[in-house]
């Protein structure tokens, strides 16, 4: 599905968020890759499952064509520096929930641009009758769990000893849901 663009103007810089286009797909695979290798916090390692322009082409059309996803594109100066999706099915059985992912170029981290992909996916579930978003969130990041806490999410589950980090440690990944009554 797709949504109006919407500008943001946060600590002196402009952004606009907007649905991903096919064109953006070279530009999305290569921020992907970056971002991967940037944090933790997300599931893969620089260069673990990788997706390449085609592979993009093609989630962005079947995002675009499905009622039930948002691909949201965070866009500086012409540039991709993050995005979020939103996913969900046609199982009559979950067809009322989507999973959020995000991620954002560290280097533009602190300017709310992962909090207002968050909102603008909360705001399009909402207005298309999605009754619940879920997410999975490292327990260390601190900063995202808080964020999700303060738009309705909640502590589902816990995945124990989820994911080995590059400390050699193991860490849980949270699993959470926000559910709309």
């Amino acid at each position: 599905m797709e949504v109006s663009p919407k500008g943001f103007f946060v600590n002196h810089l402009r952004y606009i968020l907007r649905s991903a286009i096919e064109k953006d797909a070279s530009n999305l695979s290569e921020v992907r890759l970056q971002i991967d290798g940037e944090t933790e916090n997300l599931d893969r390692e620089k260069g673990e499952a990788y997706i390449d322009e085609t592979g993009f082409i093609q989630l962005i059309k079947n995002d675009t064509e499905s009622s039930n996803n948002l691909f949201l594109v965070a866009e500086v100066n012409g540039r991709i520096v993050g995005f979020s999706r939103c996913e969900g099915n046609y199982l009559k059985r979950t067809s009322h929930k989507v999973e959020f992912g995000v991620c954002v170029l560290k280097e533009y981290w602190g300017y709310g641009i992962g909090k207002n992909l968050l909102k603008e996916s909360i705001h399009w579930a909402d207005a298309i009758g999605i009754k619940k978003i879920t997410l999975n969130v490292l327990e260390t990041n601190d900063k995202a769990i808080k964020l999700y806490k303060k738009y309705g999410f909640e502590v589902e589950g816990i995945l124990k000893q989820d994911k080995l980090l590059t400390d050699g440690e193991f860490y849980n990944t949270l699993l959470m849901g926000r559910i709309v009554e």
